[in-house]
């Protein structure tokens, strides 16, 4: 999924308005059929374009804009060539981008030259012109900020991932080792235990990297995340209360949790308990090992704090006798 897919329809709502009031009103002239239609499968294009193939995707759009630009009685449509960098961004990268940019401005250098004989004596159509300058700037802006987010977004999903997994593969193939003499059942059991979590890591991994297309369960994804690893988990409460992004975000705190007391908590017994009320969900891990000083809370625990606090909610990590991760996050976060 693109980052900001609000963007176009927004920017399509704002036009349909701007083109239908002054229709409406007589201040100029909409032609109404090409004019919906076509902000109607500019929308439709964004929303399905990741299924085809870039470079018709972007034609598409800029044919649809120029259909929507001539059929605007307001001339707000103009705005609506800020999309096909935006898009060339996502697609082909920041040199496309400014070149896409640099086409549409001159599109527009030319359309005044043939429809509006002296527009450069216009201060209405010149003001035009260096707005959308403006705007075609902050676009780019706004693409590069958006894809950094992403990565970024991208690398704490693959770390929270696949370090929990990889810890688990660590800590099944150790207890493997240990009962390879004594109990050689047992060592099969971690094998295959070890085996299995390095497929989930596999399949964790692209689901991270692709967007998330169907709806998330979290106590079923918690009962996967924790198989053979000996930790109890106890889930109540309705999660259907709550958006895909908040479960998610609960799912990256336990598996950050389960991972640090695996790998640092030296004790006998991690236990999980979530509950999805009414206002708010709150997930605890709590482990029974000697705990950690503060000061040495590293790069996953942090990474955790930014993702629960775009989400609208809080973390507490309480360390003594055991430590002790609380994390809290509002219903309906997106």
């Amino acid at each position: 999924m693109r980052p900001l897919s609000w963007l176009s329809p927004l920017l399509c709502g704002a036009v349909l308005v701007a083109g239908g009031y002054a229709g409406l009103a007589g201040l100029g002239e909409t032609r109404w059929v090409p004019f919906v239609l076509g902000l109607a499968a500019l929308v439709l294009v964004d929303a399905v374009g990741t299924r085809y193939p870039a470079s018709v995707v972007l034609a598409v759009q800029a044919g649809l804009v120029v259909l929507v630009a001539f059929s605007d009685g307001s001339g707000m449509a103009r705005v609506l060539f800020l999309l096909l960098p935006f898009s060339a961004y996502f697609a082909f990268g920041r040199v496309v981008a400014v070149g896409v940019g640099v086409a549409s401005a001159a599109f527009l250098v030319v359309a005044f030259q043939l429809t509006v004989p002296g527009w450069t004596r216009s201060v209405e159509h010149v003001s035009d012109l260096l707005m959308f300058g403006i705007g075609l700037v902050l676009a780019l802006a706004m693409a590069e900020l958006s894809a950094a987010a992403e990565r970024n977004r991208v690398a704490r999903d693959i770390h929270d991932g696949l370090g929990h997994h990889l810890t688990a593969v660590s800590v099944l193939l150790e207890k493997a080792s240990a009962f390879r003499d004594r109990d050689p059942e047992v060592a099969d059991r971690a094998i295959e235990d070890a085996r299995e979590s390095a497929r989930r890591a596999l399949e964790d991994v692209r689901t991270s990297v692709r967007a998330l297309r169907e709806p998330f369960r979290l106590a079923e994804s918690l009962a996967g995340l924790t198989q053979g690893l000996g930790v109890s988990v106890d889930c109540t409460g309705d999660e259907s209360r709550y958006a895909p992004g908040a479960l998610l975000a609960l799912y990256r705190a336990a598996q950050e949790g389960i991972t640090n007391a695996m790998r640092h908590a030296q004790g006998s017994e991690v236990r999980v308990t979530v509950h999805c009320g009414q206002r708010e969900a709150r997930l605890v891990v709590a482990d029974d090992g000697p705990g950690f000083p503060p000061e040495r809370e590293g790069i996953g625990l942090s990474g955790l704090r930014e993702r629960i606090a775009q989400a609208g909610g809080s973390v507490e990590v309480v360390a003594g006798s055991g430590t002790r991760l609380t994390v809290v996050v509002p219903r309906g976060t997106a």
